[in-house]
């Protein structure tokens, strides 16, 4: 596990630090993925970094399979492509 605090005053982790992480480079670009919780659940957090410039989304872990599976959806599709 990657960044796992517990917050002083309750136990829980802190929404500063992810349960995991991982990161992905790709030319000028860094996606970085972290498994986060807070009081309405986990989700993924998404982040791309071009030069410093981010942009993000969250993912419900609720549907984090659907987008995986929509994800893979997409990759097979660019593979017919090429």
């Amino acid at each position: 596990m990657i960044g796992y605090e517990e917050d002083q005053d309750n136990g829980r982790r802190s929404d500063n630090y992810p349960i995991h992480t991982e990161k992905i480079f790709a030319d000028r670009k860094i996606f970085f993925l972290d498994l986060k919780e807070n009081d309405r659940g986990r989700f993924v957090k998404i982040t791309e970094d071009v030069r410093g410039r981010r942009d993000t989304i969250m993912v419900p872990s609720e549907v984090l399979e659907e987008f995986i599976t929509a994800l893979q959806q997409i990759s097979e599709a660019s593979d017919e492509n090429d």
